[in-house]
């Protein structure tokens, strides 16, 4: 029965490159914000219960959760982020534990990649070990604007929403920092998971 490594990282940080790394590995990697994504499309399993307690506005014509409208929402009333996550995490947990121990029957370890792995003490004990990546935050903002248009006061307000880089790093096992180019960043990612499977 294979194990569990907790993959997390800042917003632009690299955390999904990393992923997609081990994934072309052979690696079995579970997604908690695909997971998420999910429970909030149209016909998501959350949605009525969002909408329920948010109101019929935090729904697009389709079904699906406005994210852009919620984002703000949660952004600037802790109350309603925390409502939010209950909601939503209630119904992910089933899903991650479910493909996380088919993860573990079929390979080595197998990879959880996480963006709230050490906000949530629920996502953080199902980590056998974790793996940060981390890069310094003028590189998070200026890849937040490239990736995702955000202009640099709003990367940096998302930044400052995020748990922060110090408590992330003083939960690691390990660091793969991200602060050149990707080429060299993916080699980086592909030895360190070479470097697990070598060692059992």
């Amino acid at each position: 029965m294979g194990w569990v490594l907790g993959l997390t990282g800042g917003a632009g940080s690299g955390k999904s490159t990393a992923a997609a790394v081990l994934r072309s590995m052979g690696l079995p990697v579970v997604d908690a914000d695909a997971v998420s994504r999910s429970l909030t499309a149209a016909g998501g399993a959350a949605m009525p219960e969002i909408i329920e307690a948010f109101g019929a506005e935090m729904a697009l014509p389709d079904g699906a959760l406005d994210r852009a409208r919620m984002r703000a929402l949660v952004f600037s009333d802790a109350p309603a982020r925390r409502r939010l996550e209950s909601i939503i995490h209630r119904r992910l947990a089933v899903i991650v534990d479910r493909q996380l121990e088919e993860g573990r029957r079929g390979a080595p370890f197998v990879v959880y990649d996480c963006p709230l792995l050490i906000e949530s003490a629920d996502a953080r004990a199902r980590a056998d070990r974790i793996l940060v990546i981390d890069a310094p935050e003028e590189v998070q903002i200026r890849r937040l604007g490239s990736r995702s248009g955000l202009a640099e006061d709003a990367a940096r307000r998302l930044l400052a929403a995020q748990t922060s880089r110090a408590a992330r790093l003083a939960a690691a096992d390990d660091v793969i920092v991200n602060d050149s180019g990707r080429e060299a960043f993916e080699a980086r990612v592909r030895a360190y998971g070479e470097a697990l499977l070598a060692a059992g």
